[in-house]
């Protein structure tokens, strides 16, 4: 499966950075999990902006924006040990508009995000890996691969059922709905959000899809979700990021998602699993792949007319203060499960531990430190990199492929309640899983500014 650099981006992109970008709606209002990640939003650098943002509150209309910068650089080993300084930031917009006042429907609302992304700085691919071979991790997470402002999505939502049945339909995006039990705080993507998007048949954050999902709550705790998205190789192209168009589409994905919202000795805990089906044709990693309009090229002879994917996570406060419940320990888990024959990232498993307010005196910092395990799949892989390796004349030697353990400890400064500044340390172990690429060290930075 001949999947490009470009591909591997678009799919693989950053989940979200901040509560204040994202919405993190029930989470924080309802049931106290500033410990598990999920902090309530707070006034940005500009407040109420004069009274327009409570005007536009009491029209029902509610908004936030964010700044987001990642920079890395290569401080060890790696696949090219010449120093770079890498650099990548984003604007992003989300907001809602309430229809019930003008339409009288029940909770019915308008949903939007538009993201603003600059430079193409991408430290993983110009330092730390071997070239020829797709990336398994990124060293800045939110690196799009373009810089471009597109519709992240616009949907309509509403329940019903006293609020039990929650509906969405539109152009969305899967981090709408599924995959939201843990934050995205590191800079490592491995250790960014839940694990569903390395079924790599869906995007995240920046790229919309047509679709609809249903979330149902069996019981306070539990909710069910589901839904049909298309499947859509060329939703991530440049020329894509404001089009309504289905063309391209090759069939239909179903993800289907049990999440769990409970206490363990009165701390938090947030609980998932999930599977997604699609009955679009899948080539066999090592066999090429098939043209969009179902013909084969010269090397596609094998293909499955369905796969599916398996993800789940765990996210639990273990520890909290005695004199704030907003200080202590959360420990989080994360995993995935693909069809080895037809996606090149056949498991991955992820285990962090974050820590709020570990100082008295710097109660809202965060410490966090997480250690990712990434199998690739030995179908074509090899293949893959030994052809792209007879391609790029500069690349020495041929990969071996086999698996990545990859690390990255953080301190986050919260300067002021709109200021975020994050240093960083990562270690890759086998980058994009090469054994015969030297492991390297990153040193990062992260900085987040709420408007």
């Amino acid at each position: 499966m001949n999947i490009t650099g470009q591909q591997w981006r678009n799919r693989k992109k950053s989940i979200v950075f901040l509560c204040a970008v994202f919405s993190c709606p029930a989470y924080a209002t309802q049931w106290e999990a500033s410990v598990l990640g999920f902090e309530p939003s707070e006034p940005g650098v500009f407040g109420d902006m004069l009274g327009l943002r409570s005007d536009l509150a009491r029209s029902g209309f509610n908004f936030n924006l964010a700044y987001l910068s990642q920079s890395a650089v290569n401080t060890g080993g790696g696949y090219n040990r010449d120093r770079k300084l890498a650099y990548i930031d984003q604007f992003a917009l989300t907001f809602s508009q309430s229809l019930q006042q003008i339409t009288g429907i029940p909770d019915a609302t308008i949903e939007g995000n538009i993201v603003n992304r600059n430079h193409n700085n991408n430290l993983t691919a110009e330092r730390l890996q071997n070239p020829a071979l797709p990336f398994n991790d990124l060293a800045q997470e939110s690196w799009g691969g373009q810089s471009i402002t597109r519709l992240g999505w616009l949907t309509f939502s509403r329940s019903f059922f006293e609020r039990r049945l929650f509906w969405r339909i539109g152009m969305m995006n899967k981090v709408q709905t599924f995959d939201q039990s843990i934050p995205c705080d590191f800079q490592m993507l491995t250790q960014c959000g839940g694990k569903s998007a390395n079924a790599l048949l869906w995007n995240n954050w920046n790229v919309h899809s047509w679709g609809t999902t249903l979330e149902y709550k069996l019981t306070p705790e539990v909710t069910l979700k589901g839904g049909i998205m298309e499947q859509n190789p060329r939703a991530a192209d440049r020329n894509r990021g404001w089009s309504l168009s289905a063309r391209g589409s090759r069939g239909v994905l179903l993800p289907l998602e049990v999440e769990l919202k409970t206490t363990v000795k009165g701390l938090p805990g947030l609980y998932n699993a999930g599977v997604l089906l699609t009955n679009a044709s899948q080539p066999h990693l090592s066999r090429g792949k098939s043209q969009q309009d179902g013909s084969r090229d010269p090397l596609g002879y094998r293909s499955y007319g369905n796969t599916a994917f398996i993800w789940a996570s765990a996210n639990q406060q273990v520890t909290s203060h005695k004199d704030n419940k907003q200080r202590g320990m959360s420990l989080s888990w994360s995993g995935s499960l693909a069809d080895h024959r037809t996606n090149p990232i056949q498991l991955t498993s992820a285990i962090s531990m974050r820590y709020r307010g570990l100082f008295d005196s710097r109660p809202r910092d965060w410490l966090g430190l997480g250690v990712s395990y990434i199998r690739m799949s030995h179908y074509g892989n090899e293949k893959y990199a030994f052809a792209r390796v007879a391609s790029l004349p500069t690349v020495a030697g041929y990969p071996n492929i086999s698996s990545s353990v990859n690390a990255e400890l953080y301190y986050r400064f919260t300067i002021t309640p709109w200021l975020q500044v994050q240093p960083d340390i990562q270690y890759w172990h086998n980058p994009a899983g090469d054994r015969n690429t030297a492991d390297g060290w990153v040193a990062g930075l992260k900085t987040v500014v709420v408007f």
